[in-house]
């Protein structure tokens, strides 16, 4: 029965497909796990949506990742970590453990950077809701944390706009910002800025370290499964990956995050 358990799907979701670079990143440590991977496409970005939305969002596609036996759920989405997370909790009880990307993070720098400067950069949900600041302030470590609303990067990321003159100055314009002026270290505070990470990197010339959530992610997730004798020693069938709205261009930038052909699963969230 205990082997059973650890056979069971680790289950991921996002408001698009930009939680891909943390399924991606799981992957590469976790090479024995299978992934159940659901992006709302339907209601994206949850970016500029309210908190009670994002949780009657999150709970309906909790039912969806307990239904498929997940042992895990990682909210991939720190607009929804931030906005659903404790409800999930609750919601899920002891069908599944559940994890968010806000917490993983906190930790590393509060491990990483004590007593110094670091930016955040997110959604309008994730920054206003000062869940990171609220967190990193528990941590007493006298870490001093500036954020700044990013609100046109998810959107741009998703359309393919990156590594080009517009993603270029959208970014210069961003972080050239006075909010942001005198940071060490730059949390990309949403699952879609890894593919800008190189143009983040470029733009602080070496100056600043630009953490990626989606390596720490996914080590916590390891670490994790491994504490709780969850962790699956041989991977036993195929991932799966649902869009509760389906198009083309979600198909063609799938490749584009998870660096593989994905076959998405259509399953509208609300019949």
């Amino acid at each position: 029965m205990v082997e059973d358990k650890k056979q069971r799907p680790v289950g991921i979701f996002d408001s698009g497909i930009g939680g891909l670079t943390v399924a991606q990143a799981i992957i590469n440590v976790l090479p024995s796990e299978r992934l159940i991977y659901f992006g709302d496409t339907a209601h994206l970005p949850y970016g500029d949506k309210s908190t009670a939305a994002i949780q009657s969002y999150a709970v309906k596609i909790c039912d969806l990742l307990i239904k498929q036996n997940c042992k895990l759920i990682l909210i991939a989405c720190n607009s929804a970590s931030a906005a659903a997370y404790e409800l999930v909790k609750e919601y899920v009880g002891s069908k599944a453990k559940v994890l968010n990307v806000i917490d993983p993070i906190v930790q590393h720098i509060g491990q990483t950077y004590p007593n110094k400067t670091i930016g955040l950069i997110g959604t309008k949900q994730t920054v206003n809701s000062n869940v990171y600041r609220k967190k990193v302030d528990e941590l007493g470590s006298a870490i001093n944390l500036k954020s700044h609303a990013t609100p046109l990067l998810a959107a741009m990321i998703e359309e393919g706009f990156f590594n080009d003159s517009i993603s270029e100055s959208v970014i210069h314009t961003y972080l050239s910002d006075p909010d942001l002026q005198g940071i060490e270290a730059l949390i990309l505070g949403c699952t879609h800025y890894p593919l800008i990470k190189k143009q983040i990197e470029h733009f602080y010339e070496g100056e600043v370290d630009v953490l990626d959530a989606s390596q720490i992610v996914a080590q916590h997730v390891k670490a994790y499964l491994e504490a709780h004798d969850l962790a699956s020693d041989k991977l036993v069938g195929d991932h799966k990956f649902y869009v509760s709205d389906f198009t083309r261009s979600f198909e063609e930038s799938t490749r584009i995050f998870f660096k593989r052909q994905v076959h998405l699963e259509h399953y509208p969230l609300w019949e």
